[in-house]
């Protein structure tokens, strides 16, 4: 245990043994001077501190302080009582108010107690149950506006997760800041009981025990019992106002000890300001030896802890070891090693400079656009990209992970630019031969000299950022699905609510659970529909979600209901029409024939020849269209679209479907090819 925990553990010993061992005037009188000292160090920290937090070990240090206060107190009653005297400085303080005139002294030291009592004591105790009551009040709001905040993309999950840290440690913070304001107010309380107890017992054993004189009695006793009171007082003034100070303006990782010596003495300099104030107190009869001391013991303080604070905090090697042995052993870091993020990217060492902004790197910033683009695409919150270098790559490598497994990869030459062929055969540009990672086109990489001839040639030029950022960006479009899991469609659903609470409360948990949503959800952005328009998906959910559960069909009637966003999303800008592959009657009434029902779903059944049949049918009417470069995509009958979607997958993935209903009346539809087996 370090020297500066066990400090303070002794103090709480030194502190218990006061109440019950006679202790001398001169001991008493270093002890009061230590107490002032502390309660304007206190003062003087709170003043200085921008944040309760910072200061958060104050409700532990309020109740050592008033223990140590009352310790002096008892000790103090115990030599005025049995020896008539208490130090010099009790005297002392004692004197400069009592002056000439006991009775007009007691008077003011009467009115300071009321002071403490009635205004600052007070005043403290309801600052501190109002602020714990407020933050209390506020912690659901603040919680909820990190979660809509990390919805929104706005923060990451570590920041998401400090300021719920926060938020606990400021409500555990303002709550133990309640219950330790009680204490200042029967410190007060037992204050004014123990002036009574000093002067009526004071009188009683001076007259009877110590044969005084009325006159004499009351002299002695009332300048010890106001002196007592005068140091035991104003530091209790200056703690109560501190207190107050604190609230208006929890828990840390460290023990009590260290957090103590820790933020009491976070500002040195302070140090000097205390020092002198009790340098001052030594130009009045006070000893000036024992002011000058303490002082300069003071003063030294804030000049050793200027010169070396970081030296203080710094771990020795061995504790360092010690700490990551313990936390290997720990059962929470052995769980926090099953987590897996939902997006990777990593890197190799020689693509360093792309996510370093020191050197000018913007792929943080580019990532957060794609998020932002992302959920205006696809209606949904792509989690935080994970972003890391990884040496076991190549140097120019990088590779893109879902949910832990590898979906991507691919190379990038940072002192070289992207040039994509405009298709021409003529090809005389020289560079390295690649491919584009994002499209799978014919590509090389040019060198910055050879860019401007390359645009000229009619080539498309683009820098590495740009290219791996694309390469994302359709990446997460491609595997949208799998990112949408029953808790993100939860955070959707309560997005909904809020301004369609009854739309949400006719679908959701009756008929359909969330699982059964997010399953519809999945599927059309699989076939990269975006849900961003979930009113219009929730209505159809509410009109076919008592017929069926069955995802695939609702999946289904909500493509049917999101019409116009599809026509538009395949409608060609030039003409306004639609060019697509048709599929004869034949080959529709043969896939419906082979349509299995069962009790789990239905699916096709058909044999291979003549699956091999409608494969290569349209993979030649896919190849015309390719070549036009226009998107391939067929059109059937509603009944059989997502049969014929499963079973272009396998092998065309790339190849669009879809049903008549799917398109709006007024659309210009083109057949380019027909499907059959014949």
């Amino acid at each position: 245990m370090k020297l500066r925990d066990m400090s303070v553990l002794l103090a709480v010993i030194l502190i218990v043994a006061m109440l019950v061992v006679p202790l001398p005037g001169w001991m008493l009188s270093i002890l009061i001077l230590i107490n002032i000292s502390l309660a304007l160090l206190v003062i003087l920290v709170s003043m200085n501190t921008s944040s309760a937090l910072e200061l958060s070990i104050f409700p532990s240090l309020l109740l050592l302080l008033t223990l140590f206060r009352l310790g002096l107190n008892v000790s103090t009653t115990r030599s005025i009582l049995s020896e008539a005297d208490a130090g010099g400085v009790v005297e002392t303080f004692g004197t400069f108010v009592i002056g000439d005139n006991p009775l007009v002294g007691f008077v003011v030291f009467l009115i300071l107690i009321i002071i403490q009592f009635l205004v600052i004591t007070k005043g403290s105790e309801r600052v501190s149950e109002v602020a714990a009551r407020f933050t209390l009040d506020a912690m659901p709001g603040k919680q909820m506006s990190i979660d809509a905040d990390l919805n929104a993309g706005m923060i990451s999950e570590h920041q998401a997760k400090d300021r719920r840290e926060k938020i606990e440690q400021e409500a555990d913070f303002y709550g133990a800041m309640d219950g330790a304001s009680k204490f200042v107010k029967g410190d007060a309380i037992a204050g004014i009981i123990i002036v009574l107890i000093n002067i009526i017992f004071g009188l009683i054993i001076g007259m009877v025990q110590m044969d005084m004189g009325f006159q004499e009695a009351i002299t002695t006793y009332m300048q010890l019992t106001v002196g007592d009171g005068l140091v035991s007082q104003i530091p209790a003034l200056l703690i109560s106002t501190a207190t107050g100070i604190v609230v208006t303006r929890v828990t840390t990782e460290g023990n009590l000890g260290s957090d103590i010596t820790k933020q009491l003495f976070q500002f040195p300099k302070l140090l000097y300001i205390a020092a002198g104030t009790i340098f001052l107190l030594g130009l009045t009869p006070i000893n000036f030896f024992l002011t000058t001391s303490i002082a300069a013991v003071l003063a030294f303080g804030g000049y050793w802890l200027s010169r070396v604070p970081e030296v203080q905090e710094l771990p020795t090697e061995s504790e360092e070891e010690e700490e990551a042995s313990e936390q290997m052993k720990s059962s929470e870091n052995v769980v926090g090693l099953l987590s897996m993020d939902p997006i990777e990217f990593e890197f190799g060492y020689a693509l360093i400079p792309l996510a370093d902004t020191n050197q000018g790197g913007d792929l943080l910033d580019r990532i957060v656009m794609i998020r932002r683009q992302l959920a205006i695409e696809l209606g949904i919150v792509i989690p935080v990209v994970r972003i890391r270098d990884n040496i076991q790559l190549n140097p120019n490598e990088y590779r893109l992970k879902v949910k832990g497994n590898e979906v991507a990869k691919g190379e990038l030459l940072l002192d070289h630019f992207l040039a994509m062929s405009p298709g021409s055969e003529d090809d005389l540009l020289e560079g390295i031969e690649t491919v584009e990672p994002a499209f799978g086109l014919p590509a090389k990489w040019i060198t910055e000299e050879l860019k401007d001839e390359a645009e000229l040639s009619g080539y498309t030029v683009v820098d590495p950022p740009s290219v791996v950022s694309t390469h994302i960006t359709e990446v997460i479009k491609r595997y949208s699905h799998m990112l949408l899991g029953r808790q993100e469609t939860k955070q959707l659903i309560d997005h909904l609510k809020e301004s369609y609470p009854i739309l949400v409360e006719e679908v959701t948990p009756d008929p359909l659970s969330i699982g059964d949503i997010q399953k519809v959800l999945a599927k059309l952005l699989r076939e990269n529909v975006s849900i961003r328009n979930l009113p219009v998906i929730f209505e159809t959910l509410a009109d076919f979600g008592k017929m069926t559960n069955d995802s695939d069909l609702l999946a289904e009637y909500a493509r049917q209901a999101l019409s116009a966003q599809i026509t538009q999303q395949y409608v060609s800008e030039d003409n306004g029409s639609l060019k697509v592959i048709t599929m004869s009657a034949s080959v529709e009434k043969l896939i419906a024939d082979h349509i299995q029902q069962t009790e789990h779903g239905s699916y096709l059944s058909l044999d291979p020849d003549s699956q091999q049949l409608i494969m290569r049918s349209v993979s030649e009417s896919v190849e015309q269209l390719s070549l036009q470069q226009e998107t391939p995509i067929v059109l059937c009958s509603p009944a059989i679209r997502m049969y014929v979607k499963q079973l272009l997958d396998r092998f065309l993935p790339q190849v669009v479907v879809l049903s008549y209903n799917e398109l709006e009346p007024n659309l210009e539809v083109q057949s380019v090819g027909v499907v059959n087996v014949a």
